[in-house]
């Protein structure tokens, strides 16, 4: 069972940013897609944004695209989320989770939680004035 543990979370002003980490205790990252989610209170836990395990492919919500970037380093085992222009609508405890180890190429499942196999404690954002 892999652990993953993320980082960078706090609390931000609107029109902020933040970098979220994503360390994960594995021989080789290589081999697995990346997924960040988030869950704001009161509300269903809902995608982000998704790595494959090769870089190549990634997929953003609507709500993020143009404002959030993900990125990964396997050398370092860690998946980031760079976070930018950040909106009070952004505040929820963002989690990252782990599809694999693959075998085959596979496009990353944007918000289908039940792709990722293991999930991080998560990290709390807020964005406020």
């Amino acid at each position: 069972q892999l652990q993953l543990v993320e980082s960078g979370g706090g609390l931000v002003q609107p029109g902020g940013s933040l970098r979220l980490s994503c360390k994960v205790s594995a021989f080789t990252l290589d081999y697995y897609s990346i997924g960040w989610f988030r869950q704001a209170p009161g509300k269903e836990r809902e995608g982000v944004s998704c790595i494959s395990s090769s870089g190549g492919s990634t997929n953003y919500a609507d709500s993020v695209k143009g404002r959030f970037t993900i990125s990964r380093d396997n050398a370092k085992n860690t998946v980031y989320l760079e976070m930018n222009s950040l909106k009070p609508e952004d505040t929820a405890v963002y989690y990252c989770a782990a599809d694999g180890p693959l075998l085959l190429f596979k496009l990353c499942a944007l918000g289908i939680s039940r792709e990722y196999d293991s999930w991080g404690q998560g990290t709390q954002v807020t964005v406020s004035s």
